[in-house]
């Protein structure tokens, strides 16, 4: 249930990525408290995540989802470069996700 949790919380911080975006271009009070909501559920999930799981790997496995799922969406709905590099890279933080996963 804690791995869920966690990857629960990625998920909400990659929305929460998105609404900053949203909120920068539309100003309204919809794109605030969808910025709001996500990011707090996102310190919710990971909060009893750690209750569980270590915190240096719940804290890294977090912020990877968040950053390369950031990065992703970006590439997906803004026309972001999609630079082979890039992408490594973006694999690179996956992976070292997964294996923070099998080693604890």
């Amino acid at each position: 249930m804690d791995w869920v949790l966690l990857v629960s919380a990625g998920m909400f911080e990659m929305l929460g990525v998105l609404m900053i975006n949203k909120f920068n271009t539309e100003r309204s009070l919809k794109a605030l408290l969808l910025l709001v909501a996500s990011f707090g559920l996102s310190f919710v999930c990971l909060s009893y995540a750690m209750n569980t799981l270590p915190m240096g790997t719940a804290y890294a496995v977090w912020t990877g989802i968040g950053a390369s799922g950031g990065a992703i969406l970006g590439m997906i709905f803004y026309g972001e470069p999609k630079h082979a590099l890039r992408l490594l890279f973006i694999a690179m933080v996956l992976g070292a996700a997964v294996g923070l996963k099998l080693a604890s």
